[in-house]
């Protein structure tokens, strides 16, 4: 058929900062999805809408042009009401896995459709697919058949959710277009539309291991998400939290599973569970259930009980041993005195050169490559003491992962003050 646009049009007029219209998004989020945009052509285009940016219309048709390019799921036959969370990325950042058998354990369904690494960041599916037997892939029947049973799932996105959107979130990746602020916002908001959730809680992360370096950019993507999913018809808040150390004191794949264990069983480290509660109190909100702790449901076992038949549920064993990296490096404190700071972004970096991420889409993972923390902003350290081990399968990725972690800490005489884990809300 005779195509109504070309790609280099459409590339050029971004490149030179012109709106486009909702015909050319419609043709070019199509055409792509259909192979006749070829990924060098959306690369550019990627490209300019990160130098560029677009204005709200433009990213509302360009989201509804990538919900349009597949089905759309519907929920509304299960007798639970259901919630949803999306995390826009960070380093350590876990809570997805206490979270979403905590939320269903207070009576909300959670249709929680995931991801892989993006760059620094870790991916959910990743972390989970270290559980052996784990799968991340289910039909849609098995889906709801599971929320109905368990009342949780977390899983890729089918490949009829948002096809559009799957290719172009492989391609940000490695092309250096992930933090444009129209893209993240159109990637998570045409999947979460899609999928049909009643309610929405999105943590919006900010700081150096997030791809908001700063709050104002974070605030913009969280309030022009919370209008996309607003005009949508779905609940939705955001909270802004805080990304400038690693959540936990674990960034990578299995290590990262474990500690999240450690929160379901009644410990883990206190940021992990504060976050973990805050984001379970606004889900609970959103849907309509407000007559249950879920402080409560964690330190009785209940979320724990459902962890473990969501983990079954999708072929794993939740009694299984995680595996371990068969390489470790340690790295020390130089001198006496106080971890004053200790970088995200620099932290998420190491693992992902560890093993832990991908440098291209499809590039296998290894399940034990990552960072366990020894020491995090505020504690004393003595000189030679660990700050942190290093784990992977190969040992020659190490010179490259510590030249991350070159000026990623300080110690000094005492920690400034530290933001909360919370740092705002919206909606």
């Amino acid at each position: 058929m005779r195509e109504p646009f070309d790609a280099p049009a459409v590339i050029a007029a971004k490149r030179d900062r012109t709106k486009l219209t909702g015909e050319q998004i419609d043709w070019v989020v199509d055409a792509y999805t259909r192979g006749v945009v070829a990924p060098e052509q959306m690369s550019a285009l990627a490209m300019a809408i990160l130098l560029n940016g677009m204005d709200r219309e433009e990213i509302a048709r360009w989201t509804q042009a990538m919900i349009d390019s597949g089905e759309r799921m519907d929920f509304s036959s299960l007798s639970w009401p259901t919630a949803d969370k999306h995390s826009t990325g960070g380093v350590g950042d876990k809570i997805t896995l206490p979270l979403a058998p905590l939320v269903a354990a207070c009576g909300v369904a959670v249709p929680q459709l995931s991801g892989r690494g993006l760059g620094h960041t870790g991916g959910t599916l990743d972390k989970l697919e270290s559980i052996p037997g784990w799968r991340a892939s289910l039909s849609n029947e098995e889906m709801m058949a599971q929320l109905e049973d368990v009342g949780a799932v977390i899983c890729a996105a089918g490949a009829g959710l948002a096809p559009a959107d799957k290719k172009l979130y492989a391609l940000r990746d490695v092309t250096g277009t992930v933090e444009a602020i129209p893209l993240i916002a159109s990637s998570i908001m045409s999947k979460k539309i899609a999928e049909g959730t009643g309610s929405l809680v999105l943590d919006v992360k900010v700081g150096s291991g997030a791809f908001m370096k700063d709050e104002a950019n974070a605030r913009e993507l969280a309030e022009t998400m919370v209008a996309l999913g607003t005009d949508a018809g779905v609940t939705t808040v955001a909270l802004l939290t805080d990304m400038s150390t690693p959540l936990g004191l674990t960034a990578g794949n299995a290590v990262e599973v474990a500690e999240s264990v450690e929160v379901l069983a009644g410990g883990g480290p206190a940021d992990v569970v504060e976050l973990t509660l805050a984001l379970a109190r606004e889900m609970l909100t959103a849907a309509g259930k407000t007559d249950v702790d879920p402080a409560e449901a964690l330190a009785s076992g209940a979320a724990m009980d459902v962890w473990r038949r969501m983990i079954a549920a999708q072929g794993g064993d939740p009694d299984a041993p995680l595996p371990q990296a068969r390489e470790t490096e340690v790295v020390t404190a130089p001198a006496d005195g106080v971890l004053t700071h200790l970088d995200a972004f620099g932290v998420g970096v190491a693992a992902w050169r560890l093993g832990a991420g991908r440098s291209r889409p499809g590039e296998d993972v290894q399940a034990g490559a990552g960072v366990v923390l020894h020491a995090k902003p505020g504690d004393t350290v003595a000189a030679g003491a660990p700050l942190m081990a290093l784990h992977t399968d190969t040992p020659d990725r190490f010179p490259r992962a510590l030249e991350a972690l070159d000026g990623a800490f300080d110690i000094g005489d005492a920690a400034p003050e530290a933001p909360g884990v919370v740092l705002g809300r919206i909606g």
